[in-house]
């Protein structure tokens, strides 16, 4: 028995792993219907959650996103003639200087 026990491959550790699904479309619906629940309730705790509402969301709500976009189109625009500049400036650069190492060089 010990001989067959010793040429047996030990079997991999097992656990338990149940995925969960997350739904964060459904979980922020449920967050803004609480949120409404707690406004339209008023008092003290309705004010403080929409002044924490506003801060999580930051100054300009989507304005500021689509803001953002067009400063980062713009940027990809000038790295984009920057580059196209370069390439020029390299390849004139290359055709003038060039003809000249080679003719030093050999």
């Amino acid at each position: 028995m010990a001989f067959l026990r010793l040429f047996k491959t030990p079997k991999n550790q097992q656990f338990s792993y149940k995925p969960r699904y997350w739904d964060p479309k459904k979980e922020e619906a449920e967050e803004r219907r609480m949120r409404i629940e707690t406004l339209q309730n008023g008092g003290v705790e309705g004010i403080k959650t929409r002044l924490r509402g506003g801060f999580r969301q930051g100054a300009g709500g989507e304005a500021a996103g689509r803001y953002r976009n067009e400063r980062v189109r713009k940027s990809n625009y000038s790295l984009v003639i920057i580059m196209v500049v370069l390439v020029i400036i390299t390849y004139i650069l290359y055709n003038v200087y060039m003809p000249e190492l080679e003719r030093m060089l050999g």
